[in-house]
């Protein structure tokens, strides 16, 4: 199995897994108060978002099994890290005009946007 289709599995499950964070928000709002959580919705987009990108790269790895490493590399560390940008704000919303967030931010979604360009390229190339 390709390493693309292996880490979208992952991410999927993850996605999934993070669903209970949302359950527990609904039925139990006083628990991520506990823990620090302020913005309890930034949990629900991370979890929106790690089943997005899991089935992202389900597809990309499916379909191109022989996608050039780089473009593995680029997918894989932007779809991991974009989710997760939503976890820090979730404890504090003002973190988002941090310099250290705003570069992991576009560094991250510069990842994404050239492994999905290149996996298009790539595929159009096929």
């Amino acid at each position: 199995m390709d390493v693309l289709t292996q880490v979208g599995l992952c991410l999927l499950a993850l996605g999934a897994l993070l669903g209970w964070l949302v359950v527990l928000r609904t039925e139990y709002p006083d628990a991520l108060r506990r823990v620090g959580v302020r913005s309890p919705r930034r949990l629900l987009q991370m979890h929106l978002d790690y089943v997005i990108m899991g089935v992202l790269l389900i597809a990309v790895g499916t379909a191109l099994p022989d996608l050039a490493t780089w473009n593995r590399a680029a997918l894989i560390a932007g779809t991991i890290v974009n989710p997760l940008l939503f976890l820090p704000l979730a404890f504090r919303e003002s973190w988002s005009k941090a310099l250290p967030y705003r570069v992991v931010t576009v560094l991250s979604f510069l990842a994404v946007s050239a492994g999905t360009v290149g996996a298009a390229v790539a595929g159009l190339q096929a």
